[in-house]
């Protein structure tokens, strides 16, 4: 039986490649996979169980309510746009979500907010900082150059957000030269 299911937690190719590798072990049928969902063949309630165990061991679990299929969605929505830089939002996010999601905003914004205890965009900054992270520890661009991927019209917006999200500024946390980033599916 061809079912998709919705998994918490499966926001990088590193969660797609475990997933694949896990089933591929477990001799369960994968037919599609991408951030948050993938489509199986499964064909006993023991494969399921087996699913379950595979996705509890690595740090994921299964989505069962729609308000919670719906957060997911609107996280994996997030993180995808931050995968490709510039950021190119045409519209504002509010409007970006509605169209891709295919809901009203100020019913994903609720429900969002309601399921995680923050706003869509708190978490979309939090999101922001950890990628400034990451370009940081790149050595190729400067803060202005990271503003401008990341959509900021000015370095002091950056820069104001990330040391009120990490408690320091810029040019400290690059002078660390340590790893202080955050896992995107433990941001929050």
């Amino acid at each position: 039986m061809v079912k998709d299911f919705y998994i918490k937690n499966m926001v990088c190719d590193r969660c797609i490649k475990v997933l694949k590798d896990g089933l591929d072990n477990q001799n369960i049928e994968l037919l599609q996979i991408e951030l948050g969902r993938m489509r199986l063949d499964i064909e006993s309630d023991d494969e399921i169980e087996k699913l379950k165990k595979l996705l509890e061991s690595n740090g994921f679990s299964l989505i069962g309510s729609t308000e919670e299929k719906l957060t997911e969605q609107v996280k994996v929505e997030l993180i995808k746009a931050l995968q490709e830089l510039p950021l190119e939002l045409n519209e504002k996010l509010s409007v970006h979500l509605a169209d891709t999601l295919g809901q009203e905003y100020s019913k994903i914004s609720k429900v969002f907010s309601f399921t995680e205890g923050i706003t869509i965009e708190k978490y979309f900054i939090k999101l922001k900082i950890e990628k400034v992270k990451e370009l940081i520890q790149g050595k190729e661009l400067n803060f202005t150059e990271m503003g401008q991927l990341l959509g900021y019209s000015h370095i002091n917006h950056l820069s104001g957000q990330f040391k009120n999200q990490t408690g320091m500024s810029l040019t400290a946390y690059k002078s660390q030269q340590k790893n202080f980033r955050n896992s995107l599916d433990k941001i929050m």
